[in-house]
């Protein structure tokens, strides 16, 4: 049975666990991170060293890095629905997983850890306003796309793109300050809302 590693409620674990329930995986889940086992641990330093949830361990496939390991379980659990192996309907999806993980999630990261977690390492006022307004430029970017795409991240179908860019949608919206009105993300947020892994994994109380 699949393991997976990590607390869930973290933002990345929580893109596996949504993966495992679209794809009908059943898995294991351990608390490691922050409030739980440390990561700093050498067993879990074996497994990642980087010391980052989430980690899976698939009958001995040790794999870390959230989208990557969504992109492992589509391919490896019949998944074609959400990670079509056409070259140019997967390269659309992989560019957004890649925009959500290298330029809309490190824009949103101090506000959010100002403003949600009221983390005291976090209470510089310019840096939140600074977070506050890269996020919302990206939110538009993600705007214009709903905009046009059919109704998800990377066309008219969803797939493991809107896993990824869901949740951040989830944490925007979880965050507590003015938000610019976006209504494409609005209806995309309430439309994600309809499958069940959202419910659970998404919009359940957590940011």
């Amino acid at each position: 049975m699949l393991k997976i590693y990590g607390r869930d409620n973290s933002i990345n674990v929580r893109k596996v666990l949504w993966a495992c329930a679209e794809l009908g995986i059943a898995f294991e889940r351990e608390d490691w991170g922050a409030g739980f086992r440390p990561t700093s641990e050498a067993g879990f330093l074996a497994m990642n060293p980087n010391a980052m949830v989430p980690v899976i361990d698939d009958d001995g496939f040790v794999l870390w890095e959230s989208n990557s390991i969504l992109r492992y379980l589509a391919a490896q659990h019949g998944g074609s629905a959400l990670y079509p192996a056409a070259p140019r309907e997967r390269a659309r999806i992989d560019q957004w997983l890649d925009w959500q993980a290298s330029d809309l999630n490190r824009s949103w990261s101090y506000a959010f850890m100002a403003l949600a977690r009221k983390s005291p390492e976090h209470g510089d006022a310019q840096q939140v306003a600074a977070s506050i307004a890269g996020w919302t430029r990206f939110m538009r970017v993600l705007e214009q796309q709903l905009q046009h795409s059919g109704g998800y991240v990377a066309g008219a179908d969803f797939t493991l793109a809107d896993i990824a860019v869901g949740l951040s949608v989830n944490r925007w919206f979880g965050t507590p300050f003015e938000h610019a009105p976006l209504p494409a993300v609005a209806a995309y947020f309430e439309r994600l809302t309809e499958r069940p892994g959202f419910r659970t994994y998404g919009r359940n109380g957590m940011a």
